[in-house]
This record gives structure tokens, sequence and C-alpha cells, in this order.
């Protein structure tokens, strides 16, 4: 068993592509982050492994159903209990709405990825992201 006070808990963010495009979500709360624009995810619970919090966050969140493809490599700490590991996933049923803790939703393509204010802690991966699906639209 995980000692949990000496490791941090996973938050799983989601780079949702669909058609080159990288969906992007609005936060609503809390208060310092809301306006910010973040990949959607969340904690992952005991009991599952982090493709299967994944899953369950954005049928919550988004009101999708998602397949977890492969993790962005790093980690990326959000605060000293938190720490962010994102994944790359494949929409395969539903539109994406704004449910739970976002306000709005937007499908940004390679040049417009940082047309919105990210989280800091979500650059890295977003630019990871956004070079892989530049590379496949040049094959």
């Amino acid at each position: 068993m995980t000692d949990q006070a000496n490791s941090p808990r996973v938050v799983v963010g989601g780079a949702i592509c669909d058609q080159g495009r990288l969906l992007a979500a609005r936060r609503t709360a809390p208060p310092a982050l809301a306006g910010r624009w973040e990949l959607p995810g969340g904690k992952v619970e005991p009991g599952e492994t982090p493709d299967q919090a994944l899953v369950r966050e954005l049928r919550e969140e988004l009101g999708i159903e998602i397949e977890a493809l492969a993790r962005v490599p790093g980690a990326w700490p959000l605060n000293q209990n938190l720490v962010l590991h994102v994944w790359q996933a494949r929409l395969l049923k539903g539109e994406p709405q704004p449910l739970q803790d976002h306000d709005e939703l937007r499908w940004l393509a390679p040049d417009e990825a940082f047309d919105v204010d990210w989280l800091e802690q979500d650059r890295p991966a977003v630019r990871a992201v956004m070079e892989t699906l530049t590379h496949s639209a040049a094959q």
C-alpha cells in the first residue's frame, strides 16, 4: 500500500484529441483558477487505475465516453499533495458539454493551442500533445 503522507495523489488530465484538435476546458472553481483553461479530468480514487479515473471523470464532467490511449511523459506538481499526469485520449461517444467544474469548452487546432490562458502545469503537456498532432498531420 502507498504511504499517502509521502506520495502525492494523482490527478489525471485528458488531452482529448479529435480531427487534429485538442479540447480545452475553462474552469469555474476554485476562485484562484476560475477563468483559466485546463485539460479536463480529476483525482484518481482508491481502487481505480489512472485510465479508469480519466474515463469516469470525463463522463461526469463532460458527458462523453473516451478511450485513454497513452500517458504523456512527465508529471507536474499541482501542490504538495497532488501531481498531474496527462493522458492522450480519443473521443468515442458524445459531444463534450461543460457539465461540472467548467463553463466553456473549445477545440483548438495546433496553431491556436496557446490562444487560451492555460494553467501553468498544463502547458508542458499541451505543448507535447500539440507537437504530436502537428507531426501526425504532416505525415
